[in-house]
C-alpha cells in the first residue's frame, strides 16, 4: 500500500507536468524540482558526509549511474514528453514499466520469472489496454501517437533500467543517506545542462515567485516521500513486484483529472480497474498463498 501511495503522487506529476507545460521548459522544471529537494534534504549531507564520502570514494561508478539514470534523466526526459504528448498518454505508456523491469531483471540480474508473476502483469497490461481502447476495439484504429510517445517509452527504460540497477547500491548507506546521495550528484550533473540554457536571472526568480507550491508539491511528495516509498518496497517485495504497481498510474491520473479537471468517470475505467487490480493480487500475493499451501 506504501507503494500504491508512491504511484499516487507520480501519478499526480503527470499531470503537474503536463499543467505547467506553457509556463516553464522540461529543463527549468526538473531543475528547481531537483533543486528544492537538495536543499530538504542537505541536514543528512551535512551531518552524514563522512560516511556518504567514504561510500561514494569507494562506490563512484554504480552510485554516478543511479544518479543519471534516476535523477538528472528520467524526469527531465518525462517532462520532454509532456510537452510534446497528453499526460494521458504518457501515464498509459508508462505502465510498460512492469514488464521492462521484468526483462531487464532476467538479463540484468538473471531472475527467474514466476508464472503467477508473467499472468499478473499480463492481466495488469490488458487492463490498461482496455482503458486505452475504452472497452471498444475499432477504437486502436484512431489511436495516434508522437513522438511526445515515443520519448515517455524511453523515459520509462530509464527508470525500468535504474529499478533493477538499484539493487546494486552500496549496502553501507542507508535510505536517506543513498538518496542525499544521487540527489546531490544527479543534480550536480543536471546543472550545467540547465546552466547551458542561458536563463536570465530575472526570468527565473519570477518562475520561483508563482509556482513555489507546484515545487514544493514536486520536491516532498513524487520526489523524497515517493522515492523512499519505491526503494523500500523494491528492498521488500523486489523491483519486479513493486514495479508491478506502476499498473495503477491510468487509474490514478483518470481519478485525478476527474476530480479537478471535470472529466467524466466511465464504467470501463472501472473494470480496466478491476483487471488492473487483479494483476496485481496475482502478482504479488498469489504464489506466496500457494506456497504456504505447500
Amino acid at each position: 500500500m506504501l507503494v500504491a501511495l508512491c504511484v499516487f503522487f507520480w501519478s499526480v506529476n503527470f499531470v503537474v507536468g503536463r499543467y505547467i507545460k506553457e509556463e516553464i521548459t522540461p529543463v527549468e522544471l526538473a531543475f528547481f524540482r531537483w533543486l528544492f529537494v537538495f536543499v530538504f534534504i542537505s541536514p543528512v549531507l551535512v551531518f552524514r558526509y563522512k560516511n556518504i564520502l567514504q561510500s561514494l570514494r569507494q562506490n563512484y561508478i554504480i552510485l554516478a549511474v543511479l544518479a543519471i539514470l534516476g535523477i538528472a534523466m528520467f524526469n527531465t526526459v518525462l517532462y520532454i514528453a509532456l510537452s510534446l504528448t497528453t499526460s494521458t498518454n504518457a501515464l498509459i505508456i508508462n505502465s510498460t514499466i512492469p514488464i521492462l523491469i521484468l526483462i531487464l531483471s532476467y538479463f540484468i540480474l538473471r531472475q527467474n520469472i514466476a508464472i503467477s508473476q508473467l499472468f499478473g502483469i499480463i492481466l495488469s497490461t490488458f487492463g490498461v489496454v482496455f482503458l486505452i481502447l475504452k472497452a471498444d476495439i475499432s477504437n486502436i484504429f484512431m489511436l495516434e501517437f508522437n513522438i511526445g510517445d515515443i520519448v515517455v517509452v524511453f523515459s520509462s527504460l530509464i527508470w525500468a533500467l535504474y529499478s533493477v540497477l538499484v539493487k546494486l547500491r552500496p549496502k553501507e548507506l542507508n535510505d536517506l543517506e543513498y538518496f542525499a546521495t544521487i540527489v546531490a550528484l544527479g543534480l550536480a550533473i543536471l546543472s550545467p545542462v540547465y546552466l547551458y540554457q542561458g536563463y536570465s536571472i530575472s526570468q527565473e526568480i519570477a518562475i520561483l515567485e508563482q509556482n513555489y507550491l507546484i515545487f514544493l508539491y514536486l520536491s516532498i511528495f513524487p520526489s523524497i516521500l515517493s522515492y523512499y516509498l519505491w526503494h523500500y518496497g523494491i528492498a521488500k517485495i523486489g523491483a519486479t513486484k513493486t514495479a508491478q504497481w506502476t499498473h495503477l498510474m491510468p487509474v490514478f491520473g483518470i481519478s485525478v483529472a476527474s476530480v479537478f479537471l471535470g472529466e467524466s468517470m466511465e464504467s470501463y475505467h472501472i473494470f480496466g480497474a478491476l483487471l488492473i487490480a487483479g494483476g496485481i493480487y496475482i502478482s504479488l500475493f498469489y504464489r506466496m498463498k500457494s506456497s504456504k499451501k505447500d
